[in-house]
């Protein structure tokens, strides 16, 4: 099969460019090219496909129907070419890649461990060298300030959103549970906690920006309620926890942070009424649909195989 009436790339790109803009100065523009080339590119690919693809006026240009069917062709040809440059990157780093992430605490803590020894047992077992991995845990907001910014490769959150322009992918389904110490007044209680209850205690929280506190504050509004200020705030799960077996008072966390402690009987969970309190954890990205070939897709794959 001859390629010679398959345009270079750069065309494609400005052609696509077009289509989405409507306006050839906007195509050229995008692709760092003069008008006058971009009209000369555009000619060309015409007479290379060997159909008319654009309408011309002075509102704008506009595709033809070949014009339509050639542009969703380009876009995934584009998508192929970028995901390739990026495998051809992934090459010349060397065989030693090196993986940045970020997490928000209740995965850092809880799963991404055992996703990091799977990645690593997978590279091992192909004889390849497994990747250097920079793991930064934080909350959530920080890990889609992160994402957005290009500083980590891959970042896993809890919260319910993401931004637009970013990628995400659902991994698992999670559950926030209201935990005291045994000895709290509310173990003893024979009826759910109300959410007007919830509101009005003072939790042991986590900090502003956690996907958790995020999931509470959400599921509030939700009922037509605002939580009251913190009895105390926390910037990890860990902390929260051993603040509630200690006495301080009643928290919100993670069934993945305390199911440990509520098998021992050194937590106790009380049971909410009225309450949406699931969220589905997720991992986010910047750039193509489909991450490119290297260590951040290879991980991804493995957190969707291990949910």
């Amino acid at each position: 099969m001859s390629l010679d009436r398959v345009p270079d790339l750069t065309s494609l790109r400005l052609f696509v460019a077009v289509v989405e803009t409507g306006s050839i100065g906007a195509g050229a523009r995008s692709v760092g090219i003069t008008q006058q080339s971009a009209s000369d590119r555009l000619r060309g690919v015409e007479a290379q496909v060997g159909a008319a693809l654009l309408r011309r006026s002075r509102q704008g240009s506009v595709p033809t129907e070949a014009g339509v069917v050639l542009a969703g062709w380009a876009a995934r040809l584009l998508d192929a070419a970028a995901e390739v440059a990026e495998g051809i990157a992934t090459l010349r780093a060397g065989s030693a890649a090196r993986l940045r992430v970020a997490s928000s605490m209740t995965i850092a803590e809880h799963l991404v461990p055992r996703w990091l020894l799977v990645l690593r047992q997978r590279a091992t077992s192909a004889g390849a060298v497994p990747p250097a991995v920079e793991l930064t845990a934080t909350n959530s907001v920080h890990v889609l300030a992160a994402v957005e910014r290009g500083d980590v490769d891959l970042g896993f959150v809890e919260g319910p959103s993401v931004p637009r322009g970013l990628r995400s992918r659902p991994l698992a389904e999670d559950h926030l549970v209201v935990v005291v110490a045994p000895g709290h007044p509310w173990t003893r209680r024979r009826r759910p906690v109300t959410p007007q209850e919830l509101a009005a205690t003072a939790l042991v929280s986590r900090e502003a920006g956690s996907g958790t506190r995020e999931v509470l504050e959400n599921a509030l509004a939700a009922a037509g309620l605002r939580a009251g200020p913190p009895a105390v705030e926390l910037t990890t799960a860990t902390s929260v926890r051993e603040a509630v077996r200690a006495g301080t008072g009643v928290a919100v966390l993670s069934r993945l942070a305390v199911t440990d402690d509520l098998d021992a009987g050194r937590l106790r969970a009380v049971p909410v009424e009225g309450l949406d309190l699931g969220r589905t954890l997720r991992a986010v990205w910047a750039g193509p649909a489909r991450l490119p070939p290297g260590p951040a897709r290879d991980l991804l794959g493995v957190a969707a195989a291990e949910r």
